[in-house]
């Protein structure tokens, strides 16, 4: 038996940060997950490293130190690349105004551990786990589709078949 879920590419550092709740906010040029309110997204964890530093950057300055840092990278490497490794729950999804007051600016950087967000598309992001192993599958660069095993879900869905949610529902 298996679940099928919406599933997003995230590059690393990102893909683990996001699944260690370390990143709450998503960001996008195009508004890619906002169909997605109140839906479970399944984390694949594409072969390629995110491009820059600012995720460093935007730790350090919320205190983390050097040996915390290493420790949630090698936590968001656990299951290697190419992989579906989690579920996150999507929340609203805006357009962050290039007008933003520089305070409220900065906590989102935070929440996105990425600067520079004015005109993208920022989405919250919450309740992530990790599955109790990771599936194998090549990514893609848009959203797809991907049935996972329930014998892979994190509880609760792994409890009865009969509570599973069904992340498609018909009208």
């Amino acid at each position: 038996m298996s679940v099928e879920f919406p599933c997003l590419s995230f590059r690393q550092p990102y893909a683990g940060l996001v699944l260690n709740g370390v990143k709450t906010v998503e960001t996008r040029w195009r508004a890619v997950l906002s169909g997605l309110e109140s839906r479970t997204l399944a984390v694949h964890i594409a072969q390629r490293d995110w491009e820059g530093d600012d995720w460093a950057t935007v730790l350090t300055s919320l205190g983390r130190s050097g040996a915390q840092i290493e420790a949630l990278l090698e936590s968001g490497e656990r299951f290697g690349r190419g992989v579906v490794a989690g579920l996150v729950e999507v929340g609203v999804t805006w357009q962050c105004p290039s007008s933003l007051q520089e305070e409220d600016l900065h906590e989102l950087e935070k929440a996105a551990l990425l600067i520079g967000l004015q005109d993208k598309h920022l989405t919250r992001l919450s309740n992530p786990r990790w599955l109790v192993e990771p599936l194998l599958c090549h990514g893609n660069k848009d959203l797809w589709t991907i049935e996972i095993p329930t014998h892979l879900l994190p509880n609760p869905y792994c409890l009865t078949p009969t509570l599973l949610p069904n992340p498609y529902p018909t009208a």
